[in-house]
Parts: structure tokens; C-alpha cells; sequence
């Protein structure tokens, strides 16, 4: 029998889970005209009026539950049913009534979300509630656990998420699902050329690495197929370097390897479901720390592309590694390049924690990802690739700064620069992500956060539909 993810269980003819019943405030009159004279009557004395996230058990006999009735909001959101394994009591319970296909898998995955527990080292202080199904969407399932990938990798702290073990976790992926895999490491990142994530990573005790995935496509090496790269940034921690970051700055830094979670779990999700394509991934994972051979302010470094840049900030490294591997994704002429970041916190700034940032060189391109992400409301929002705002990163002595004095377009300004590192002609975006929950609210628990995958992986699968 296929196991089912945390917050699931298998139907059971000889079970009797408890009825949900899911109701939207619009259509509660409706609902309630179906229902028991009593049932009305208890939703009226607890001033039930199912709005969204809201919840309200029913009492049955002998002091028992009835049921439970959910209030929702937009019916395609999984974030519309994610309070439920948190908000009913334990046990098991069933959908009571029909959904649309589109409405069915947003419930699936909400509930998958909601049931989310990091207890690697800490027990659940409760359970969730477990939703009965007959068979769960395989689809669904692979989503979930691309999401949950991507909390597990972010929640993690460093000691036990440093570049070794994020060169772990892509092996194992690449292992099961039949890709090639290798990892450059240490001083050999010098002798095959990528000076620049060398010099962020060497003053660690952990040797900085490229780590480099490639799959042919679901029937082995296709050319036909279209080649799509991903590339994440793989900062396991960041000090700041000798710019070294505030307390408040540095409290969370362990996240910043968010942008290869990201892409990690979008390869490991376009395998899955063995997308037609052909897959390159590319995650530099490093440690910014500091130490007697950290990279310092005002030195220039040689990058992978020949161009030499002058280190203004020692805490703009992400921009840095991933110099290097947009480089190399680039020389090998993929259709299609995407990157995830954990980049500038001027993003942060311009529109708060849970829109990503999207850049890219190709309008098409943006729209697909923007519109996809309406489809499975996994919002983003795309800023411009301003190009007078280049001169913010003019350096005296190098051919680029990988910063500068002015505190104006922090976000644009860093998108610029990996440009510079995109090859002419090849079509790219770039998203900046927070990959975190600074707030705790139903299905999005304080911590590691996926966000602009799920969009991600459907822009993907609608571009080599239209294709076929």
C-alpha cells in the first residue's frame, strides 16, 4: 500500500472518520437551509458566519463530535484549508461533499501544508488531524513534498546544513532519480575555474563547492528535448564576511541557502514527474565566514567570465557564487535559465516578506511565470532590470563592484549584476525569494518557506506542453 504524507490517512471501509464540511461565507445560508433545525441553531449561538479560516466542530450524541464545519475563502488556494489539521480535534476526518478537480487538489495540498511539523529536534506539540482519502493526487504529492523539501533544508541550522551535507542531499536526489552528479570542491574550484565562489567560501573550515547535476529527460539523452538550468544560491551560512552583519541581521542567516533549496527541490519535482526536458542544476554551496583568508573589501577577484570585480561589501557574496555558476550554466546553451536567491534584503524592503521578486530579460518569459503563479496563488511580483542603475555598481579598479555606497535599488542593482554573468540571447529570470515565515499563520509555521516553486514548476510544465 502507498504510504501517505504526515496529515493523511488510507480509507478504511470498516473506519468512521467524522465529516468536514467545507463552506464558504457566500454560500453559508445555502448550506445551512440543508442542515438540522439544530445545527442552525448551534452555528447562530457561536456566531459561525464561515469566514475564511474560520471553524466550527458539531456536537453529536452522547458528548461526542458530529462533525466540523470549515469556513473558506478563495476555493483554489491551498492556504484556504491549511488551518484545518491544525484548528480540528485529532483523529481522523473526511470530506463531506464534492469539489472540483482544481478545488480537490488545493485541498490536498493545503492540508499536506497545514499538517507541516519540523520535529527534527523537537516533538510536535500536537498532531494534526488526519484527512481520509481513498487515493491522494500523485501530483499533489509531489508538490507537497518539493515544498516540504525546500522547509526541511531552510529549518535545518547549520551545523547540520553546511555545504557537505547540501552536496548530501543533492547526490541522494540526483541517486533516485538516475541523474549524473559531481562536486568540485575546495582548491580544485581554482583549477577548473570558478575563482569567485572560491574566494567567498575559502576561509571556512567547510570547503566551498559547484554542485553540478545533469538529467537527460525521462528516456535518457534526448537533443530534441528542451534544456532547461536552474541555479541556486547555496550560502549554508553567512556572517557577512568582514562586513560582518548585525545581531539582528545574522539571527537567521542559516536560511541563506534558501535559494538552492529552492532549486533543488525544483529539479527534484521536474524528475518526479518526469517533466520532457532536459535538466542542468547548478548549486554553489558555501559558507561566508570569517577567518584569516576571507575574502576582504576592496580586493579584486577574477570571476569565471573574465571579469574582474572589486569586493565593496563582503556581504553581497550571493551575487558572487552565483557570478560563477550563472557563468557556467550559460557556456553549456540551455534553452531556458532560472535562478533562486536568497539575495538583497532590499527586496525585502520593496515589498515585504511574502512576495519574491522576479527579474528577467525576457517579457514572455515573466508573464508565464507571473500568470502561473496566479493559477496556484503562489504569488510573486516582477521589478525592473533598470540598466542606468548599473552605474551604482561602478567600480574605479575592476571591470564591476559587487556593490556600492548607495543605499537606492539594492534589489535591481543585484539583479543587474548577475546579468552581467547571463550570455547575450539566452533567455533568464531571476527570482529573489525571503524562503521564510517571519510570522505564524494557518499552513505557514515560523521558518523555512517555499515560495515561486509551485509557480515555477507550472510555468515549466505549461512551456513543454506547448511544445510537444
Amino acid at each position: 500500500m502507498t504510504s501517505f504524507p504526515p496529515g493523511f490517512a488510507a480509507h478504511d471501509d470498516s473506519a468512521r472518520p467524522r465529516p468536514l464540511y467545507l463552506v464558504h461565507r457566500d454560500r453559508l445560508q445555502a448550506w445551512q437551509s440543508r442542515q438540522p433545525a439544530a445545527t442552525v441553531q448551534w452555528m447562530l449561538a457561536h456566531g459561525f458566519d464561515a469566514g475564511a479560516g474560520s471553524h466550527l466542530v458539531l456536537p453529536g450524541g452522547d458528548a461526542g463530535l458530529a462533525g466540523a464545519v470549515l469556513g473558506i475563502g478563495d476555493p483554489l488556494d491551498p492556504f484556504s484549508y491549511a488551518h484545518a489539521p491544525s484548528v480540528l480535534p485529532g483523529g481522523e476526518w473526511a470530506l463531506s461533499g464534492e469539489l472540483s478537480p482544481d478545488e480537490s487538489r488545493a485541498f490536498e495540498l493545503g492540508w499536506g501544508l497545514g499538517s507541516y511539523r519540523f520535529t527534527r529536534y523537537k516533538n510536535a506539540v500536537r498532531e494534526p488531524a488526519r484527512l481520509v482519502l481513498r487515493a491522494m493526487d500523485e501530483e499533489v504529492r509531489d508538490v507537497l513534498a518539493a515544498c516540504v523539501r525546500v522547509r526541511d533544508l531552510v529549518n535545518t541550522p547549520t551545523q547540520d546544513m553546511g555545504p557537505e551535507h547540501l552536496e548530501d542531499v543533492a547526490r541522494g536526489i540526483a541517486q533516485a532519480h538516475g541523474a549524473a552528479f559531481e562536486s568540485i570542491v575546495g582548491d580544485e574550484l581554482l583549477a577548473r575555474n570558478f575563482p569567485g565562489i572560491h574566494a567567498v567560501g575559502r576561509a571556512s573550515h567547510r570547503a566551498p563547492r559547484l554542485l553540478a547535476m545533469q538529467w537527460p529527460g525521462p528516456g535518457g539523452d534526448d537533443a530534441a528535448l528542451p534544456h532547461v538550468a536552474i541555479v541556486g544560491k547555496g550560502v549554508c551560512f553567512d556572517t557577512g564576511g568582514l562586513n560582518i552583519k548585525g545581531s539582528d541581521g545574522i539571527r537567521n542567516m542559516k536560511k541563506d541557502m534558501g535559494g538552492g533549496a529552492h532549486a533543488l527541490a525544483l529539479a527534484e519535482l521536474v524528475m518526479a514527474r518526469q517533466l520532457p526536458i532536459r535538466l542542468t542544476l547548478l548549486v554553489p554551496a558555501v559558507e561566508n565566514a570569517i577567518g584569516p583568508d576571507a575574502f576582504r573589501p576592496g580586493e579584486v577577484i577574477a570571476t569565471r567570465l573574465g571579469a574582474s570585480v572589486e569586493i565593496d561589501n563582503t556581504d553581497a557574496e550571493g551575487r558572487i557564487v552565483l557570478g560563477d555558476a550563472l557563468t557556467y550554466a550559460g557556456e553549456q546553451s540551455p534553452d531556458l535559465l532560472l535562478d533562486f536567491a536568497t539575495l538583497t534584503g532590499a527586496a525585502r524592503v520593496a515589498l515585504g516578506p511574502e512576495l519574491p521578486a522576479l527579474y528577467a530579460n525576457d517579457d514572455a518569459l515573466a508573464e508565464e511565470w507571473l500568470q502561473a503563479g496566479a493559477r496556484v496563488r503562489d504569488p510573486l511580483w516582477r521589478m525592473p532590470l533598470w540598466r542606468p542603475y548599473l552605474r551604482y555598481l561602478t567600480s574605479n579598479v575592476a571591470d564591476i563592484a559587487n556593490s556600492g555606497p548607495s543605499k537606492m535599488a539594492g534589489s535591481i542593482s543585484a539583479a543587474l549584476y548577475l546579468e552581467r554573468f547571463v550570455p547575450a540571447g539566452l533567455k533568464w529570470a531571476h527570482l529573489d525569494v525571503f524562503a521564510w515565515n517571519d510570522s505564524e499563520r494557518p499552513g505557514k509555521p515560523v521558518g523555512g518557506e517555499a515560495q515561486g516553486l509551485r509557480a515555477a514548476y507550472l510555468m515549466l510544465k505549461q512551456r513543454v506542453a506547448r511544445q510537444e
